[in-house]
C-alpha cells in the first residue's frame, strides 16, 4: 500500500482529532500533564508549546495543564513563538500569562528570547500530527521546528506528543527532517524511536 501524501496525511488526521469527544479530550490532557511532570520533574529547562483546538493536551482558556505542573514545580519551560518569515524565538512560560498570537495560537506576552535558546533544554516537547517508528515526524507544515530543532543540544530528547493512534509504522520523510528520540500518547506513554534506547 502506498504512502498517503503529507498534504492527505495531514487532513485524515485532523479530521480524526476534530472527532474525539470532549470527556475523552480533557482525560488525554491529564493522562499528558501527569506524565510530562514525571519526565521532565528534574530536568533544568524544557521547551514545550501551548497546544491548541484539537491538539492533545488542549484546554480551555489560559490554561496549560501539560506545562503547569512544570512551572509550578520550579522547571524552566520555554514555548515558542512564531512569526512568518522568521525564526522561531522562545518566551519563559508562567501559568496563566498568554496573550493572542498569530496562527490562533497563545504564547506568553515579551520579553521573548534569542532562536538558539532551545539549546538550554534537555527535554524538547514537539507538537506534531503524527510520528513514525523511524522517528520521523508530521508537522503542520510550517517548517517552524524543522528549522528550530537542529539548534537543539545533541543530548537533548525530542519528544513528539501525539495521540496514541498517531504513532505510525512509516511517515513520508525528507532530507531536512529532524528525528524524534521519543513520542509521548496519553495511553502509550513515553515511546522510543527509531535506535533510541
Amino acid at each position: 500500500m502506498a504512502i498517503l501524501t503529507k498534504p492527505a496525511l495531514r487532513t485524515r488526521i485532523l479530521a480524526a482529532r476534530r472527532a474525539v469527544p470532549t470527556a475523552a479530550r480533557a482525560a488525554e490532557t491529564k493522562s499528558l500533564q501527569t506524565q510530562i511532570s514525571a519526565l521532565a520533574a528534574d530536568a533544568g529547562t524544557v521547551c514545550g508549546y501551548i497546544p491548541v483546538g484539537s491538539e492533545p493536551g488542549a484546554a480551555a482558556g489560559d490554561s496549560v495543564p501539560m506545562l503547569d505542573g512544570l512551572s509550578l514545580a520550579g522547571v524552566r519551560v520555554l514555548v515558542p513563538i512564531a512569526r512568518t518569515g522568521m525564526p522561531m524565538q522562545w518566551a519563559e512560560y508562567r501559568a496563566g500569562v498568554l496573550v493572542p498570537a498569530p496562527f490562533g495560537l497563545r504564547e506568553p506576552p515579551p520579553p521573548w528570547l534569542a532562536p538558539e535558546s532551545i539549546a538550554e533544554a534537555s527535554v524538547i516537547l514537539v507538537p506534531a500530527l503524527a510520528v513514525d517508528r523511524r522517528g520521523v515526524r508530521l508537522g503542520r507544515g510550517a517548517g517552524f521546528y524543522d528549522r528550530a530543532l537542529p539548534m537543539a543540544a545533541p543530548s537533548a530528547r525530542l519528544i513528539a506528543v501525539v495521540r496514541d493512534e498517531e504513532v505510525v509504522d512509516e511517515l513520508p520523510a525528507e532530507p531536512h527532517d529532524v528525528p524524534m528520540t521519543h513520542a509521548l500518547t496519553p495511553g502509550r506513554g513515553l515511546v522510543a524511536l527509531g535506535s533510541v534506547e
